[in-house]
């Protein structure tokens, strides 16, 4: 990493107005007309785009600062590349041809801060409702949490035109095997896709706003788990490192173990869902209730030491709130005993089947290359031959205490990720023996005195659908200045534009599926209709009415 820094420092001296390095950070403060320059070269040396992100410094300097985060997983290294805009014209240029995985990253910095990246190949919308009003981006200081603005009249929904000769098959927003909202524009040409395009969103919370503006430290961690519906462990987890990173406090050992112990809870649960929903895909719904019953016992494990099935609500800033007792480590041996025996045998129903290896094999390939250029994560990475995880590249909790390998597939098809999913059950099921036979004494937790402001740190975690990422800056009310959440899916996502090209309509949805998709619940809808161009927002109360419940 020095010939990095050495090679940004001489090259760009007059552009650099930052510079540091800590023990596995650096942060480099660089003028926006070099910012291309700089992505560049991080990414000639093989480094990792992980995030863009926008922080508001209107009040105290009249700008906006960019922060670009790259990896590296073999030097174990992050880097943060900071660039200022002026309030008064923020603009900068596009990395999407130098990234083509960042293409979603500026068009959310251009509906929530108002940046204007130059050059970006498609400058639509992409978090906000196609009805909010311009000029307004709720993500900056002056925005009030719970404002609620006027929405526009006649509003025209962006959409991608097919050329002559082509159809769209519209896939959503709602759909028998999407449990949650999501457009998927298939363009296509007889049964063959040939172009899609995509608009979702459509559930979109405001949660970094509602933390950074109303919550204080202790209460985001309750906040954070409800990001996810399946997966919210890893993303109160992910905070709570971030925190504590930036703020120099050291959790006991007790509490790391006992958070690894939930993450690979939770990804046993995770997967197994995502099996019995990729065969409810196909219609083998034998199979999609024997992996959702399999599941359960996890799920009734985790409420006998929670309280909760889900949703566990333990982790606080400086460890966890609750102690795992000796009774509640041989009722996991048993359960995981039982759970690898029933795993085992359903991957071998699964590898004998015909039917499933006719839908699954040589159906939403990703290649190696492809791959990398989106920074996909995850199950989705490792199907395609990216040796990446996150408890091994970047070691949290327990991970380093413990042995345990990944499992990587070359073919990068739907065939693929299903058997690494099933190989990471096993895999889960080996780390929890691990933590039941060499679980610390101790405490679970440590006092937290007041978090000095304006310190930075960022945060991995292996989520069951691959890297997750949290951000944090600290601030000077008792609650981050910002916090910046990238999921999985985020990156995922932009890569099914490569998966479901040459594939059939009829695949569409089980490729869709394959990178396990993950949306949020929300009770507010909009429908589109595409011949007019129109957005009809409707209420909860309308939905009551239209659908006659009393």
């Amino acid at each position: 990493m020095s010939l990095i820094f050495n090679t940004i420092t001489e090259h760009f001296r007059d552009f650099l107005y930052k510079f540091s390095v800590s023990d596995d950070l650096a942060i480099f403060g660089i003028s926006p007309i070099k910012i291309k320059d700089i992505a560049n070269i991080l990414i000639s040396e093989g480094l990792r785009f992980v995030h863009l992100t926008a922080l508001d410094f209107s009040n105290e300097k009249n700008k906006l600062e960019l922060n670009y985060f790259f990896s590296s997983l073999e030097n174990k290294f992050n880097i943060i590349v900071k660039s200022e805009v002026d309030v008064s014209n923020p603009s900068i240029f596009s990395l999407t041809d130098i990234i083509p995985g960042i293409t979603w990253a500026e068009r959310e910095c251009k509906d929530l801060f108002g940046i204007n990246f130059e050059g970006h190949p498609d400058p639509r919308r992409l978090v906000l409702p196609d009805d909010w009003p311009d000029s307004l981006y709720p993500l900056r200081k002056e925005f009030s949490y719970n404002l609620k603005p006027p929405v526009k009249s006649d509003t025209a929904v962006e959409l991608k035109k097919p050329t002559e000769g082509r159809t769209v098959i519209p896939l959503g927003p709602f759909y028998p095997s999407l449990e949650e909202p999501a457009y998927f524009r298939l363009i296509v040409e007889g049964e063959e896709i040939v172009d899609f395009d995509y608009r979702g969103f459509y559930v979109h919370r405001g949660i970094e706003k509602l933390a950074e503006s109303a919550l204080n430290y202790q209460q985001i961690p309750f906040l954070a788990e409800r990001i996810c519906g399946i997966c919210g462990f890893v993303h109160s987890t992910a905070y709570c490192q971030a925190v504590e990173k930036a703020g120099g406090i050291d959790i006991p050992v007790r509490a790391k173990y006992i958070r690894t112990m939930f993450l690979e809870l939770e990804r046993i649960h995770s997967h197994l869902l995502w099996v019995g929903l990729a065969a409810h895909i196909i219609g083998f719904d034998t199979l999609f209730m024997q992996a959702w019953r399999i599941r359960e016992p996890v799920m009734y494990l985790c409420e006998i030491i929670t309280g909760n099935r889900k949703t566990y609500g333990i982790n606080i800033v400086g460890g966890v709130t609750i102690d795992v007792l000796p009774e509640h480590l041989k009722d996991m041996e048993s359960v995981i005993k039982e759970i690898e025996k029933e795993v085992r045998e359903l991957r071998e129903i699964i590898l004998d089947d015909e039917v499933i290896q006719l839908r699954f094999k040589n159906v939403g390939v990703l290649i190696e290359e492809e791959a990398k250029k989106f920074f996909v994560g995850g199950p989705v990475a490792r199907a395609s031959g990216i040796n990446i995880d996150m408890r091994i590249n970047f070691p949290y909790a327990a991970y380093s205490d413990l042995d345990f390998r990944t499992p990587l597939r070359k073919e990068g098809d739907i065939w693929a990720r299903t058997i690494v999913r099933l190989e990471e059950i096993l895999i889960s099921i080996n780390i929890l023996r691990q933590i039941i036979n060499y679980m610390p004494d101790g405490d679970t937790s440590v006092k937290i005195s007041k978090i000095e402001p304006w310190k930075e740190a960022i945060s991995y975690i292996e989520a069951p659908r691959g890297q997750l990422f949290h951000y944090v800056m600290t601030g000077p009310d008792g609650r981050p200045y910002r916090w910046s959440v990238r999921a999985p899916s985020y990156q995922n996502y932009q890569a099914l534009s490569v998966l479901l090209k040459g594939g059939s309509i009829a695949d569409a949805p089980l490729i869709i599926a394959s990178i396990d998709p993950c949306f949020s619940c929300t009770e507010r809808y909009e429908t589109i209709d595409l011949k007019n161009k129109t957005v009809k927002i409707y209420s909860a109360e309308e939905l009551r009415k239209c659908l006659k419940v009393k």
